[in-house]
């Protein structure tokens, strides 16, 4: 968050955003459950219209996530289809002027880009404090990668000139929902979010990368003036 947003008027932000991305949801669409604080304000609010015959099939990004949304009450849809989804609705930790994005700080990164990709339009719901001219620290790069034979990913990224510190929550190795380890990769500057997009997805071992490059259509900001919708360039 920015020095002068409390967590308070941080969260008041997400709210704002999440809920004025249900106007892009349609009666009868498929949508893609994103994961995290800022999309469990969409889910509480797409619940409530659930309630009131609002039909929507839901495709969740995570575990968390579809447990939410079953107990709300959203249908969804089985893991191993291949999904009709008009429209993905997620949060981002980092976002850039040309709405590149670090994700991943919740360890769903894998399955979010599966379903960013399967998706028609892929609309990105973010607090004014996540939109920087440039991505990079304090925010590292989570790379998902295999267990088998991750020192040895590891080091290929540091020869890249980057250091992945693996992802521990509550002293023990963090496991993603595919039952894989997350390296997270400190890079200073990424001033070209594609090629070390590329550069990370060609090292065996390592199954996906926290940076979305060229998949967002929609950017609903929360600000302190309002929301702000906003068309990728």
């Amino acid at each position: 968050m920015t020095s002068n947003q409390s967590s308070e008027e941080q969260e008041a932000l997400k709210k704002t955003a999440s809920e004025a991305a249900l106007q892009f949801i349609r009666d009868g669409d498929v949508v893609g459950l994103g994961t995290g604080s800022t999309v469990r304000y969409l889910l509480l609010a797409l619940g409530e219209r659930v309630k009131s015959g609002f039909r929507v099939q839901g495709v969740p990004t995570s575990k968390a996530t579809a447990e939410l949304a079953r107990s709300l009450g959203i249908p969804l849809l089985p893991e191993e289809e291949n999904w009709p989804i008009e429209v993905a609705i997620d949060g981002a930790d980092q976002i850039d002027v040309n709405f590149s994005l670090i994700k991943g700080g919740g360890g769903a990164l894998l399955r979010e880009k599966i379903v960013a990709a399967a998706a028609r339009r892929f609309i990105v719901i973010v607090d004014s404090g996540k939109c920087l001219s440039c991505l990079g620290h304090p925010m590292p790069v989570p790379v998902e990668v295999n267990r088998f034979g991750w020192r040895s990913t590891a080091q290929r990224i540091r020869e890249l000139g980057w250091e992945g510190k693996i992802r521990k929550r509550n002293g023990e190795v963090f496991l993603t929902d595919g039952n894989h380890y997350i390296l997270d990769v400190e890079i200073e500057r990424i001033e070209d979010p594609a090629k070390v997009e590329t550069q990370l997805n060609l090292i065996p071992g390592v199954v996906e990368n926290g940076l979305f490059v060229g998949r967002t259509h929609t950017l609903i900001v929360g600000t302190a003036n309002g929301v702000e919708i906003r068309r990728a360039p």
